[in-house]
C-alpha cells in the first residue's frame, strides 16, 4: 500500500473540506451589528454580548482576561455576560469563537470600556452636526478636533462603531456629540455614544407595540378619549381636506416638474392630511415601526442612559397625550433593556422661551432676549406642546429634564453646543453624583398669608435672584375670580412673596406662563432660570 506524504494529506482534507456543501460546514460566529471595532463596553456592570452561530455551537467569548461560553440555540442565537469592568482606555481585542474551530475566530479590535449613552428622538437629535457648523462656531471648534476616547454609533451608518475623528464628528448627531464630548472630558473615561432617531417622528414610533398594548394609562386615556370622540365625523372633514390636496396637488406637479427641468427650486409641496384613525391607535407610521428598525439592535447592549430630544411631533395615537405615552415608553424601554430604571434624560420642549442670565456664556448666547413686561398677559399656553407639560415627564423615577427656557428658541435651534453642554450638566450631577446645581428654581410649594401669597422654591442652589431689568418680574396673581393681573414679587431667602394691591384675597400664583417669556426673569444665583409654573396646576 502507497503512503500519503504529510504534505499530501493536507492537500486532500483541504479538498475534501470545499466539497463538503456549505450547508454541513460550521459557520463561523457572528456578533451582533452593534459589536463592531472601536466599541466602548459599558463599565460597572455585566456585559451582555450576543450574536448568532450554528445551532448547537459552543461559543466562546474572551475579553480583558475573561473567558466566557455559551451554546447556540435551536435558531442559532447565543448570549454571555461578561462581568463587571473598570473603565479602561486601553484599546483590547475582544475574541469569539466556535469551540471547535478555535481559527476561525472572529477578532474585534480597539475596545474600550467606558460609559455608553443612548441617543433617541426627532430630528434635533437626528440631524448631524455639519447641518449647524456655521450657526454654532462653538460646535464648529469642537468637530474639527480628534477624541480618541470618544466613539460614535449611528444605526443605518454601517452598524459599526468608528473614532471620534472630524470626518467622522461631522455626521453623528450633533445634538449627542455636543452631549458626549464634555461629557467624556469631565468623567476622563472612554465615552460611547449610540443614535438611533429620525426627523419629522411622533412618540408613538418610539415604543414597541407590545409596549403600548400592555400599558394601562394609556389604555385608560385613550378609552376616556373614545367616549367623546366622533372618527365619522372626523373621516368627513378629512375627505374634504384630502379632495383640496389632491387639487392642490395636481396644481403643484406641472410646476415642480417643470422648475426641476430648469434647474430651479420647486414651490413647496401642498401637505397632505392625515388620515383619522380610531382612538388610541396611530395615524401616522405604525406604533413601534421605528423602535424596532432604529433601537431594537441596541436594546440588551450595556448602557449608563438614554438621552431623548422629541416633542414637536407629539404622540400621533389618537386621544394619548405626550406625557401618558412617554411614561410608557420609559418603562417600556427599561423593561426590556433589562437594566433597571436607568437614568432617562429629556430635553425639554418647547426650546427657548425665557431670557438668559449671562449672553456671553456661549451655552446660553443664543437665548431670547429680554423684554420688558407686556402691559397685557399672554394668553397661557396650557397645551400639549408647553414647557408647564414637559415638567411633568420628571415625575417618572430616575428621569430628568435637560432645561432648554434659557438655551435658543425654534423649532431647530442652532446652538447644539449649548444644548449638549446642558445635558452634559444634568448628566454629570443628577447621574454620576456631582454636587454643582442642575435645574433653576422649580415650585415646590405654597402659602397664602392674608393679601400676599408665598411661593417656596426646590432647586434654590447659591440663592434665588433675579437678573435683566431692575426688578423681578414675570408673576401674575388672581383672587377666586381666576382674572389674573401682573403681580409685585419680592425675594426672601428660598421664597418668593406675591401681591398685587387690587387683589386682596389671593387665590393662585402663576409664573413665566406663556409660550414665550422673556420678561420672567427668576434665576438661581448659579445662572439657571426657573422654571414656569401655576399654583392651580401644582396643587
Amino acid at each position: 500500500m502507497k503512503k500519503i506524504s504529510a504534505k499530501n494529506c493536507i492537500v486532500v482534507c483541504a479538498v475534501l473540506a470545499l466539497a463538503v456543501p456549505a450547508a454541513l460546514r460550521a459557520a463561523d460566529p457572528k456578533p451582533a451589528g452593534v459589536f463592531s471595532d472601536h466599541a466602548v463596553l459599558q463599565r460597572d456592570m455585566a456585559v451582555p454580548v450576543w450574536g448568532t452561530a450554528d445551532a448547537g455551537a459552543e461559543i466562546i467569548v474572551e475579553f480583558a482576561g475573561q473567558k466566557k461560553t455559551a451554546k447556540a440555540d435551536a435558531g442559532g442565537k447565543w448570549s454571555v455576560k461578561l462581568d463587571p469592568m473598570s473603565a479602561s482606555a486601553e484599546p483590547r481585542d475582544l475574541k469569539i469563537c466556535d469551540a471547535k474551530n478555535p481559527a476561525g475566530a472572529v477578532v474585534l479590535k480597539d475596545i474600550l470600556v467606558g460609559e455608553v449613552w443612548v441617543g433617541s428622538g426627532q430630528s434635533n437629535m437626528d440631524m448631524g452636526s455639519r447641518l449647524y457648523t456655521n450657526n454654532d462656531p462653538h460646535l464648529s471648534e469642537n468637530v474639527n478636533g480628534t477624541y480618541p476616547l470618544l466613539r460614535l454609533h449611528r444605526k443605518g451608518a454601517g452598524e459599526k462603531w468608528t473614532e471620534a475623528k472630524p470626518e467622522n464628528n461631522r455626521e453623528m448627531s450633533a445634538m449627542l456629540f455636543s452631549f458626549g464630548m464634555p461629557l467624556q472630558k469631565q468623567l476622563g473615561v472612554p465615552v460611547g455614544l449610540m443614535v438611533g432617531a429620525v426627523g419629522g417622528t411622533p412618540s408613538g414610533n418610539w415604543l414597541s407595540e407590545e409596549m403600548y398594548r400592555a400599558d394601562a394609562a394609556c389604555a385608560a386615556v385613550a378609552k376616556k378619549f373614545a367616549a367623546t370622540y366622533d372618527l365619522p365625523k372626523e373621516m368627513a372633514k378629512y375627505e374634504t381636506e384630502k379632495k383640496k390636496y389632491d387639487e392642490e396637488f395636481a396644481k403643484w406637479k406641472p410646476l415642480a416638474d417643470a422648475a426641476k427641468k430648469e434647474g430651479k427650486q420647486a414651490p413647496a409641496a401642498p401637505r397632505a392630511p392625515n388620515r383619522p384613525a380610531p382612538a388610541g391607535e396611530c395615524d401616522r407610521g405604525k406604533v413601534g415601526n421605528l423602535f424596532e428598525s432604529f433601537i431594537r439592535p441596541y436594546v440588551g447592549y450595556g448602557i449608563r442612559g438614554v438621552l431623548w430630544d422629541q416633542g414637536e411631533s407629539g404622540t400621533a395615537i389618537v386621544g394619548v397625550d405626550q406625557v401618558t405615552l412617554m411614561a410608557a415608553l420609559i418603562r417600556g424601554w427599561r423593561k426590556d433593556w433589562g437594566q433597571g430604571d436607568f437614568p432617562f434624560l429629556y430635553v425639554q420642549k418647547p426650546s427657548g422661551g425665557g431670557p438668559a442670565w449671562d449672553y456671553a456664556n456661549p451655552v446660553t448666547e443664543k437665548a431670547n432676549k429680554f423684554s420688558e413686561l407686556p402691559k397685557a398677559l399672554p394668553p397661557p399656553d396650557t397645551g400639549s406642546y408647553s414647557h408647564a407639560t414637559y415638567l411633568k415627564l420628571m415625575k417618572n423615577p430616575n428621569t430628568f429634564m435637560v432645561t432648554s427656557t434659557d438655551l435658543g428658541p425654534g423649532t431647530h435651534p442652532v446652538n447644539k453646543s449649548g444644548y449638549g453642554v446642558r445635558g452634559a450638566l444634568v448628566a454629570m450631577n443628577a447621574v454620576y453624583g456631582g454636587k454643582a446645581e442642575y435645574y433653576g428654581p422649580m415650585y415646590a410649594s405654597h402659602e397664602i398669608k392674608g393679601d400676599k401669597v408665598v411661593i417656596k422654591f426646590s432647586h434654590a442652589g447659591q440663592g434665588l435672584a433675579f437678573k435683566n431689568g431692575d426688578k423681578l418680574q414675570g408673576f401674575a396673581i388672581a383672587g377666586d375670580d381666576k382674572k389674573f393681573v401682573w403681580a409685585d414679587a419680592a425675594i426672601e431667602g428660598d421664597t418668593v412673596i406675591v401681591s398685587e394691591k387690587s387683589v386682596t384675597k389671593p387665590a393662585a400664583v402663576r409664573y413665566a406662563w406663556a409660550n414665550q417669556f422673556p420678561w420672567a426673569n427668576l434665576f438661581n444665583k448659579d445662572g439657571l432660570p426657573a422654571q414656569p409654573f401655576s399654583t392651580e396646576q401644582s396643587n
